[in-house]
C-alpha cells in the first residue's frame, strides 16, 4: 500500500503561546483571519470540531474529532470532507505545536499527515494563506486580502 503524503508547514509569530493557542481554538478570533470559515468545538478530547463557512446555512467544509488538547503547546485533530467523516481511512490528522522561541516569539508548526491527493493540493493552497493571516492578524491586529 502507498503512504499517504504529509504536508508540514513552520512559521514564526511574534506573540505568546497563550494567544497563539488562543487564536486557534476561540470561534470569534477564527473569524477574523481564516476567510470566512469559523471553527467550532468545545475542543475536548473526543468531541467533534466543525469548519463552517460563516454563510447563512453554516456549511460544513470540514469535520473532524479532537484527538489531544495540551494548552498552549498542541492541539490534534482529525480532517475529513462532511461526504466522508464516517469512513476513518479518508481521514486527515492535524497537529498544530506551538513552542516559545524566546522574548515574545513563538514558532507555529502545523502537520498535517495522512492526506489523499486532492486534499494535499488544497490545503497547500489553503494553509500558506491561512497561516500568513494569523501571523498578520497577531502581529498587526489587521488581516491580509488575497
Amino acid at each position: 500500500m502507498m503512504s499517504k503524503p504529509d504536508y508540514v508547514y513552520v512559521t514564526y509569530i511574534a506573540t505568546t503561546p497563550q494567544k497563539l493557542w488562543q487564536a486557534l481554538v476561540d470561534t470569534e478570533i477564527t473569524r477574523q483571519y481564516w476567510f470566512e470559515h469559523i471553527n467550532v468545538s468545545d475542543w475536548n478530547p473526543g468531541s467533534r470540531w466543525e469548519h463552517q463557512r460563516t454563510d447563512e446555512a453554516k456549511t460544513l467544509d470540514v469535520i473532524g474529532t479532537v484527538i489531544e488538547v495540551n494548552p498552549p503547546d498542541r492541539l490534534v485533530v482529525t480532517w475529513a470532507r462532511p461526504k466522508e467523516v464516517e469512513d476513518a481511512t479518508k481521514h486527515a490528522r492535524l497537529t498544530f505545536d506551538i513552542a516559545p522561541q524566546g522574548d515574545g516569539l513563538v514558532r507555529l508548526t502545523i502537520t498535517h499527515e495522512e492526506l489523499d491527493p486532492e486534499m494535499l493540493k488544497a490545503i497547500s493552497g489553503g494553509w500558506p494563506k491561512v497561516l500568513s493571516n494569523l501571523k498578520t492578524f497577531l502581529e498587526t491586529g489587521r488581516v491580509l486580502h488575497f
